[in-house]
């Protein structure tokens, strides 16, 4: 058992509730059309989950140009439409909302916060690396 499938086992068990803002995400492969379930993180805004990831993971060129995914959040089965974010001024745009919603990510994401603002320069470098995904949640 892989890191990976701890979490999917954890966010599938009642112990869930410890993993606060992680959700599993399952895409359809385009080409294999397999289910590929991945643990992610995620902050809310409204009906729509935002998830960041790196450029190099590949889960998530199945939703590049928009998806529908599968989603198990907070012990409960959602379905929503997945699209990526790549344009790297709307990924900068959205870092700083990520690190505001989830401000222990920032030392992960490696953005140093001065006066609660995220350091420009780590924004700009971030946003070259990675990218978000905006999930749009169904009724």
């Amino acid at each position: 058992m892989n890191g990976n499938d701890f979490v999917k086992f954890m966010l599938k068990s009642p112990l869930q509730v410890f993993l606060g803002n992680t959700m599993l995400i399952t895409v359809t492969g385009r080409k294999t059309r397999r289910k590929i379930a991945v643990p992610v993180n995620y902050y809310r805004e409204a009906d729509a989950l935002w998830v960041i990831t790196t450029r190099s993971r590949n889960w998530w060129r199945n939703v590049k140009d928009g998806a529908e995914v599968d989603l198990h959040v907070r012990g409960k089965e959602q379905k929503g439409f997945a699209e990526a974010i790549l344009v790297e001024s709307a990924v900068a745009a959205h870092v700083g909302d990520y690190v505001r919603h989830l401000p222990i990510s920032a030392g992960a994401l490696g953005v140093r916060i001065e006066n609660d603002i995220p350091n420009a320069e780590d924004v700009a470098r971030i946003a070259k690396e990675r990218l978000f995904i905006k999930i749009q949640l169904y009724e």
